[in-house]
Formats: C-alpha cells, sequence, structure tokens
C-alpha cells in the first residue's frame, strides 16, 4: 500500500493544550468520534506528551496558560526538529489582532476562538490535517528525486536559484575530474554484482566529502565522477579552487583506507585514482530539451580537467596554471615539464599537488 493511503487509513491523533478541564471536556466530545484524543492541563504536559515516541497530528493550543503560555509552548515546538511540523492551531477567548499575529508569527496555523463552534473546529482541523498530509507527501517526493540530484543543484532547485528551462550562463568555475586506472580491465573477472558493489560502495565514500567540502557532483561517467564548485553557490574564485584541492586531497587519503574495503569484495590488485582540476570561465546551467533537462557544465576547463587526469600518475592530482594561481600559496605544488593534451593547440603548464603547505 502506498505510504500516503496508510496515513490516511490511520486514525489521526490529536493534542488538546488547556488548562481548562471543562474546555478539554468540550473539544474531546465532538472530535473523539473521528480522531484520537490525548490531552494536557499545562503546557509543561505538553510538551512531555511531544517528546515522546508518537508525536499528535495536530496540536490544538490554549493560548493563555500559567506557567507555560501558549506562544512559549509553540516557540519550542517549532525549535525542535522532531515537533516542528506538527501544526498548531491556537485556541483563545482573545480576539486582539495583536495576539494573533503574534500567535502566526510563532509557527500557528490558524487561530479558534471561544466559545467553541463544533463545525468550525472541525473543518478547520480537517483542513491542517489534510495540508499536512499534502506537505509529508510532497517531502517524500523530494527526498525520493533530490537522491537523482547532487544535493548543492536540489537545493539550488528549492531556493529557486535554478530555473526550469534550457537556460545556462558563463561563470568562473573550477572543475575536478577522477577516474579509477584500469578499473574496467582490473574488474573484467569479477561477477557484475561484485563490481557493482565495490564502485557503489567507491562513489558513496566519495559524494561525501565532496558535500563536505560543498562542491557540485555533476556527474558519474563509469568509474569517472565530475565535480564542480563555484555553481549553484559560490565562496570566490580563490575559494572554490582551494575547497577543491582539499577534496581532491581528502579523497586520496579515504582512497588507501578504502583497499581494505575491495579486498574483502575480492580484489586482491589495489585500486587506484587519477585526478585533475582547472579552473576557468565554463558554460553552466540547464542543457537539453524542454522534455529532458539535464544540469551541467561546459567548456575548455572541463575539457583540460578530464585530459590532466589522463596524465596524473596513479593516486595522484594535477592541477591547472589558472588553478594553480590561486590555490599556490596554500598547497605545495611541483611544476611538470609542458604537457601536449588532445584538444589544445598550444602546450600546457601542469602542476602536481603533493600537500598541504607553502610551495
Amino acid at each position: 500500500m502506498e505510504p500516503v493511503a496508510k496515513d490516511a487509513a490511520r486514525r489521526q491523533t490529536l493534542l488538546l493544550v488547556d488548562d481548562a478541564p471543562e474546555n478539554l471536556s468540550i473539544l474531546s466530545a465532538f472530535l473523539s468520534g473521528q480522531y484520537r484524543i490525548k490531552a494536557a492541563n499545562s503546557g509543561a504536559n505538553a510538551l512531555r506528551i511531544c517528546s515522546a515516541s508518537e508525536l499528535p497530528d495536530l496540536i490544538l493550543l490554549d493560548l493563555m496558560m500559567p506557567d507555560l503560555d501558549g506562544f512559549e509552548v509553540c516557540r519550542r515546538l517549532k525549535d525542535d526538529p522532531r515537533t516542528r511540523e506538527i501544526p498548531v492551531i491556537f485556541v483563545t477567548a482573545a480576539t486582539d489582532a495583536v495576539d494573533e499575529a503574534r500567535g502566526l508569527a510563532v509557527g500557528a496555523v490558524d487561530y479558534i476562538t471561544k466559545p467553541f463552534s463544533p463545525p468550525v473546529v472541525l473543518e478547520r482541523v480537517r483542513v491542517h490535517l489534510e495540508l499536512k498530509r499534502v506537505r509529508d507527501r510532497l517531502n517524500r517526493l523530494g527526498r525520493h528525486f533530490s537522491s537523482y540530484l547532487s544535493s548543492e543543484v536540489a537545493s539550488g532547485i528549492l531556493r529557486g536559484a535554478i530555473t526550469q528551462g534550457v537556460v545556462n550562463q558563463r561563470k568562473p568555475l573550477t572543475i575536478f575530474f577522477s577516474d579509477i586506472v584500469e578499473f574496467t580491465k582490473q574488474t573484467a573477472a569479477l561477477p557484475p554484482e561484485r563490481m557493482a558493489r565495490m564502485l557503489n560502495g567507491y562513489f558513496d565514500a566519495m559524494a561525501d566529502i565532496v558535500s563536505h567540502h560543498h562542491g557540485t557532483l555533476d556527474k558519474y561517467i563509469g568509474d569517472a565522477c565530475r565535480v564542480l564548485f563555484g555553481d549553484p553557490t559560490s565562496r570566490g574564485a580563490a575559494e572554490d579552487a582551494r575547497a577543491c584541492v582539499r577534496m581532491a586531497l581528502e579523497m586520496q587519503t579515504k582512497i588507501d583506507e578504502l583497499q581494505s574495503f575491495w579486498r574483502a569484495h575480492g580484489h586482491g590488485t589495489p585500486l587506484s585514482v587519477r585526478m585533475g582540476i582547472a579552473t576557468g570561465l565554463c558554460a553552466v546551467g540547464n542543457f537539453g530539451s524542454t522534455h529532458q533537462l539535464a544540469y551541467t557544465v561546459m567548456g575548455t576547463a572541463v575539457n583540460l580537467a578530464a585530459r590532466l587526469q589522463a596524465h596524473a600518475m596513479p593516486g595522484r592530482v594535477l592541477i591547472s596554471e589558472e588553478t594553480y594561481a590561486l590555490v599556490g600559496a596554500d598547497f605545495s605544488c611541483r611544476a611538470l615539464p609542458e604537457l601536449r593534451v588532445k584538444g589544445l593547440d598550444e602546450p600546457v603548464t601542469a602542476y602536481e599537488v603533493e600537500g598541504t603547505g607553502t610551495p
């Protein structure tokens, strides 16, 4: 059964909070026919109930109570990630517009005045439970689809920084490209499912490092990986480049640690990874058609990062001259003889990153 259908079929729970027993009795009388009811006679008791494993689906909260008033209870509920999404409807005899505005400002979704009108209360509760169900479903769908996107791209879409349609722009970016040395040849004898476990374990470890350094995971290409820094968010060209190099060095350290994981999956020959990094103006954004879009990057720096990777020694990181100009003061780098790379007429100056510190 679909999760949403399960939620709809379950009898939902309301938490009624009021210091007056007669008000709790009145509310319970006409709500208990449709909902499970929990009651609290103070703000402190309401918070204790909400700290239990089973959370209410909606809270009807009296505004004026001794000790903790409704404003403070609602504020604490909204500060707690576990209870933040529970709809809170304030129930009060006050009709002051200032209090109503304050209640909405601390996170309440609605305001019901006493004396109670049962049809009004029932309809308000029904509407806000339905809105919560829709929000929960959208959140589940969002989490599902976001697994197909870089966390940076998913965040950019939600913020509106990445818009719909075939739209792209030129930006200074730092591009990272990595490839496992002779992965296809070295894993040819492995069963497909074992090879997939190895590769997925590797990508899982690398993706955590990409996220830690705020890179945008552009795509996987077989056993290769491409990451960009500078879009959809940037901390400046120099810091983007430094973050990219720090990421690459952390990846190489992690790859050394993964050797035992690979050996456990039947691959005795150590695997190594080459990495290339280049900086320059790129076109980044949505490419494709009105039917299907890909958020990606194109430009000379993209090609150069891939070519530098191909020239790198196993387990090493090569960076372009443009990247070195931004990070050279922060990393120990060794200049290499000029390289001839495919697709570029002029020879390329590259540097091998040896570690952090003054070069």
